[in-house]
């Protein structure tokens, strides 16, 4: 059976910019780009994985202003469900401890970096947003 594994992920806009995290140099999404976030556990709500996940990785509080969609993919060596949710920074300057860079990127360099397969879904709508 394949694995699955179900995360959050957080779409954070300030001025316009959107922010995004570049993953480890391991596994079948090293060095790509994504929004952070991470994996559910057992019985826990994505909204409250995420703040919990955005606490560890980057430091920092943020809230959750609504659900943007939720990404179903098939990657090569497993499955995905990702929920992502609008977020404001309340506390905190994203402080990377778990990836190897971050942008904010405005609408005309969405596409200036190389996204996961799952995030490419929510990067359009952000389009719209910013």
């Amino acid at each position: 059976m394949r694995k699955h594994i179900t995360v959050s992920a957080a779409v954070i806009i300030q001025n316009q910019m959107v922010f995004c995290a570049q993953r480890k140099d391991l596994g079948e999404l090293a060095r790509k780009w994504e929004f952070p976030g991470g994996k559910l556990e057992v019985g826990e709500l994505p909204e409250s994985a995420l703040i919990r996940e955005i606490k560890e990785e980057l430091d920092s509080t943020i809230s959750i202003e609504r659900k943007l969609t939720t990404v179903e993919h098939q990657y090569t060596t497993f499955d995905i469900t990702m929920h992502a949710f609008l977020c404001h920074l309340v506390d905190g300057s994203l402080t990377l401890s778990e990836h190897l860079d971050s942008r904010w990127l405005s609408k005309d360099q969405l596409f200036s970096v190389d996204w996961a397969e799952a995030d490419i879904p929510i990067v359009e709508i952000v389009k719209s947003l910013l």
